[in-house]
């Protein structure tokens, strides 16, 4: 590890080390509002594992998991299909595997499947109108099974990835704005359908996927306490909050979807202005990396990666605002989580490794 530590970007490990601090101290007082003082050493135990995983990342070779990426997709797929037929439902979804009080979630780690296959698809394809629809393919199987589980926040940064990495693969332009245009004239279907002929959208795609759709549209008018109360302790927090472990206002899943208002309730603006900064100092190291390095492949998975976390910050801190629905994404590296949290740790040691490799 120390090795390693020494090749790392600064910039990273720096901003990893705040992230690392900020989600700690939010999990306590999050813990606090809904009384389970087990959630920050469970926490401290998967970043233990996360460490580890990095450790691993770094000392397997490439060609192993690239050779085998073809495997990696049709097992990640399988696992998604077990969920339907043996998991059981919480809250309505069957979106984890239980395994006595630790609950796994494949979707997590599907996402950096799909990363890897888009990635050696792009690099072994000609750049024209066959790869957008062989990365449409691949990035649909998986959704499907995602879409029965339900688990909407997850098909869109699925979606996300495979847009961003067909933009940046050096696709003829012409090819991507024609898959932008169709993409396009069939989103407008979709959405004319819904607003205009809801019995003829119900009959094609069930009553439940139209109630989705509908929180998902109508979210002003169905947002709830959760995002009443979280704004009331934001907005009351003022220049430097309420201080630690100090959330004087409840609302649900504090320790994970909401964890940004924890943070903000606790520190004010002051440390809301910290932790953008940071963010935004990690994602910009993240996407000099990418830019450096000399391999396509290696670029096309940074893009991957870097779509996802930045989409994934992006939705998590509006929904937390109130600028965008409320969608169960978690904020990186921060909100709690086993399945979420290894994932993200696993993104970071792919993306210290290809760091290693360029320099």
């Amino acid at each position: 590890m120390r090795k390693i530590y020494r090749r790392t970007n600064k910039c990273i490990v720096y901003s990893l080390i705040i992230f690392i601090i900020i989600s700690l101290s939010s999990i306590i007082s999050a813990s606090t509002l809904i009384n389970n003082n087990s959630l920050v050493f469970k926490q401290i135990i998967w970043y233990m594992i996360g460490f580890y995983i990095i450790y691993l990342i770094n000392n397997i070779d490439d060609d192993y998991i690239f050779n085998n990426y073809k495997i990696l997709y049709i097992l990640g797929n399988i696992l998604l299909l077990s969920l339907l037929i043996f998991a059981t439902p919480i809250n309505n979804s069957k979106c984890w595997f239980s395994i006595g009080n630790i609950s796994i979630q494949p979707s997590e780690f599907v996402k950096i499947i799909l990363i890897i296959t888009n990635a050696m698809i792009i690099d072994k394809s000609n750049k024209n109108i066959f790869l957008i629809i062989k990365i449409i393919l691949l990035t649909i199987i998986p959704c499907i099974l995602i879409f029965l589980e339900p688990d909407t926040g997850m098909i869109i940064i699925y979606f996300i990835i495979s847009f961003i990495m067909l933009y940046t693969s050096g696709i003829d332009k012409k090819y991507f704005i024609l898959f932008i245009l169709i993409l396009s004239l069939l989103l407008s279907i979709f959405l004319s359908l819904y607003f205009y002929k809801s019995n003829t959208f119900i009959n094609l795609f069930g009553s439940n996927f139209f109630y989705r759709i509908d929180r998902l549209l109508d979210w002003k008018n169905g947002s709830g306490m959760q995002l009443s109360n979280a704004l009331i302790g934001i907005g009351s927090a003022f220049v430097f909050g309420f201080g630690f472990n100090n959330t004087p206002i409840y609302f649900p899943e504090p320790q994970t979807d909401f964890i940004f208002s924890v943070f903000a309730i606790n520190y004010g603006f002051i440390g809301v202005i910290i932790l953008l900064l940071t963010i935004l100092i990690f994602d910009i190291n993240i996407i000099k990396i990418g830019i450096k390095s000399k391999n396509n492949i290696d670029k096309y998975i940074i893009s991957g990666i870097s779509a996802s976390l930045i989409y994934q910050q992006i939705q998590n801190i509006g929904m937390n605002i109130g600028l965008l629905p409320i969608t169960g994404i978690t904020l990186p590296f921060i909100s709690y989580g086993g399945s979420s949290l290894i994932s993200y740790m696993i993104m970071l040691g792919i993306i210290i490794k290809i760091d290693k490799k360029s320099k």
